[in-house]
């Protein structure tokens, strides 16, 4: 029984399984915590991108680019903006004071990528934005619910992951596509000027 604890005791130290356990009464190391994680799950998969929905977090639908989650009562409207990946724009934003929390994280601080964590109060409401790693979430909660919110936003929002080469083949796509459209306006009015012209000189 002994040599079972023993070699039980060295396996754990071999392959270095550490359990992280999170204080969610606290925002900043919620925060800080999720986001220092190099979490590379996934169980989602959208038009170039894929990210981790936690555990207790629901699937409900997508628009184009956004996504609805649903958790314990709360909606969660997920946008994932894969021009600014695309394009890799930085996210502009200055903390406010005259608000329930407001943080902006930098990779000049630490973090992988830009963004900022943002909540407002209004008529006992929480108004929930949080910006990171070219992607935001959006929700509505009661002020027991922030903490958890927060937590499954920023595993989401950690967990995304980009596919360069479909992202690219989209935006090609969407030019394309612009690109014809004015072709044919152009088409048509060209036709609508022949037609006038056979017209004329048939009289």
């Amino acid at each position: 029984m002994r040599k079972i604890v023993l070699c039980l005791l060295i396996l754990i130290l071999i392959t270095g399984c550490t359990v992280v356990r999170i204080d969610t009464s606290n925002i900043d190391t919620i925060v800080d915590v999720v986001l220092s994680k190099n979490n590379t799950l996934y169980n989602r998969v959208g038009r170039g991108y894929k990210y981790y929905v936690p555990r207790g977090v629901t699937y409900i639908d997508t628009a184009e680019l956004n996504e609805k989650l649903y958790s314990k009562g709360n909606y969660y409207y997920l946008y994932v903006d894969t021009i600014s990946f695309y394009e890799q724009i930085d996210v502009e934003y200055t903390p406010h004071q005259d608000v329930y929390y407001s943080r902006k994280f930098s990779k000049d601080n630490g973090f992988k990528y830009d963004g900022y964590l943002e909540i407002k109060e209004q008529d006992d409401l929480y108004y929930i934005t949080f910006v990171y790693n070219y992607a935001r979430i959006e929700s509505v909660v009661s002020k027991r619910d922030i903490n958890d919110v927060v937590l499954n936003s920023a595993y989401i929002l950690s967990t995304i992951q980009f596919n360069s080469d479909v992202i690219e083949l989209m935006i090609d796509s969407d030019k394309l596509d612009n690109r014809e459209e004015r072709y044919e306006v152009f088409k048509n009015n060209k036709d609508d000027s022949s037609s006038t012209l056979l017209e004329d000189s048939s009289n």
